[in-house]
């Protein structure tokens, strides 16, 4: 007969803390823990070693289930896209805790617009992995995106304005059959533009740009582009933007159109109606003078001087809305271009998805009436074929009106958190590129001048060196940038 123990049950079960302590006090004794199987490498990896290819190291087991260790996306600290309540700026939502090494953004899409080129470098830099310096960089990243924006519609896309009547249709737009709004829209612009055009003119404003929906405008400060004055670029044009400018007694030329040698003289300068009508009549005399000499004048109808004018005309009309149609606004005429611009009723559209909506201005600086916008920044991750099987490729994808200091500065910090290793593909607004074209300079300009009178326009040194010097890509634009050991190779 069994005796019973006080305070026994069959039942009863020890506490999972004395189970701890005896693990703890087996392992303080030196008992040896058993050593962690070895993944056996896969077939094609052995199959590569043994045709002597170079493969890195196979990665350790690491992570959550011991699996090879993710490697992590150094952009994924960088995005900017709007992020969900739960979320923070900086982790995984609220329980949910990150494994080490994982992959927070893992969208798959192959549209990058920043992507790392060397397979053999590695894709995670000491700068991403210091808590510290990963937010300095994604500090300074968020200033390279920011610009300056007037008007603020945020229902509203307000760039490219060129063709984008698709976009804006069934959106809200009540000036569109109010005048008096309309008034005070135009009235707001006026000042913000004139704003801009000061700031442009004492060089506290490097260049902005003023984008309608017929053409787009470059505003310069003297010292970019190798020029000594302020100057402004306009494409596309038509002939009757041309004759209006002429008619306001703006002086302009056609660059494009004179370096190749169709042309070479003055397009702003305009004839009155009588000398006008003079030198019409000396051609017409000149062009049918032969048939004079033949003795058949009478028995040829000539044409009229309507005719005549269209002829010679002719090529003018048919570069309309072409890059050759870009027109080159130099020094004090630029100050008649802003007032001619300001009264021009044609500026703005008067039916359609953009009626009654002044034009758009972007700054890379602040000015008076101007809203703080940033350019749209997320991480992509897409998986690329390698020697031993799929890699892991990051990228930072850019959206929005990327100006030529924001690349710059974005470029330059890719450089140093890359290791002088990354490159980039550009898609540009068509309708712009053409402003690259090389100016007709009469003078070399000095550099050291330039960037003493320019040191408070609020750009980086460096890119100011670059937005200082003579551009030569004409009707191109940069559509690749790649650089490999801090060398920069680029194609139009």
């Amino acid at each position: 007969m069994a005796l019973s123990v006080p305070g026994y049950s069959p039942s009863f079960k020890r506490p999972p803390e004395t189970l701890r302590l005896r693990r703890k006090r087996a392992r303080s004794r030196g008992a040896a823990a058993s050593p962690a199987p070895e993944l056996p490498e896969p077939a094609p990896r052995r199959a590569a070693l043994a045709a002597g290819l170079p493969l890195r190291p196979f990665p350790a087991a690491a992570g959550r289930g011991g699996g090879p260790a993710a490697r992590r996306n150094p952009f994924a600290r960088l995005d900017n896209r709007p992020r969900p309540v739960t979320q923070g700026p900086d982790g995984p939502p609220h329980g949910q805790h990150e494994a080490p090494g994982s992959v927070l953004d893992s969208n798959q899409e192959n549209d990058s617009l920043w992507e790392e080129t060397s397979p053999e470098r590695t894709i995670v830099p000491e700068f991403f992995q210091d808590p510290k310096l990963s937010t300095e960089l994604r500090c300074a990243l968020q200033q390279s995106l920011v610009y300056w924006l007037h008007p603020a519609l945020s229902w509203l896309p307000l760039f490219p304005r060129i063709g984008a009547d698709r976009k804006m249709a069934g959106k809200t737009s009540p000036w569109s059959n109010d005048e008096n709004l309309q008034h005070l829209l135009m009235s707001d612009w006026s000042v913000s533009f004139t704003s801009l055009y000061n700031l442009l003119k004492t060089k506290l404003c490097p260049y902005f740009y003023v984008c309608t929906y017929q053409f787009t405008i470059l505003f310069r400060a003297a010292g970019l582009a190798g020029s000594d004055v302020i100057t402004a670029l306009i494409s596309p044009t038509t002939r009757g933007l041309r004759e209006a400018m002429k008619n306001e007694g703006i002086e302009f030329s056609l660059p494009l159109i004179e370096e190749n040698g169709h042309k070479k003289k003055e397009y702003g300068t305009s004839l009155g109606p009588g000398e006008e009508q003079a030198v019409s009549d000396e051609d017409e005399e000149e062009s049918f003078s032969w048939l004079e000499e033949m003795g058949v004048q009478d028995k040829i109808k000539k044409p009229d001087i309507l005719s005549i004018k269209l002829r010679k005309e002719k090529h003018e009309v048919q570069m309309d809305h072409k890059p050759e149609s870009v027109v080159l606004v130099k020094g004090i005429n630029t100050f008649t271009l802003l007032n001619f611009l300001i009264n021009c009723k044609s500026l703005v559209a008067t039916s359609g998805a953009q009626a009654g909506l002044p034009p758009t201005l972007l700054s890379p600086i602040a000015f008076r009436g101007a809203t703080m916008q940033m350019l749209k920044a997320r991480s992509v991750n897409v998986k690329t074929q390698a020697l031993s099987g799929y890699k892991d490729q990051f990228s930072l994808e850019i959206t929005g009106p990327v100006m030529p200091h924001a690349l710059h500065s974005v470029a330059m910090l890719l450089e140093s958190s890359q290791s002088g290793s990354f490159s980039a593909g550009l898609y540009p607004h068509e309708p712009t590129a053409v402003f690259n074209v090389r100016l007709p300079l009469a003078k070399v300009l000095d550099k050291e001048v330039v960037h003493k009178d320019l040191a408070n326009c609020g750009l980086h040194p460096k890119t100011l060196e670059q937005l200082s010097q003579i551009p030569l890509l004409g009707k191109s634009s940069l559509r690749k940038v790649e650089m490999s050991d801090y060398i920069c190779n680029w194609r139009a």
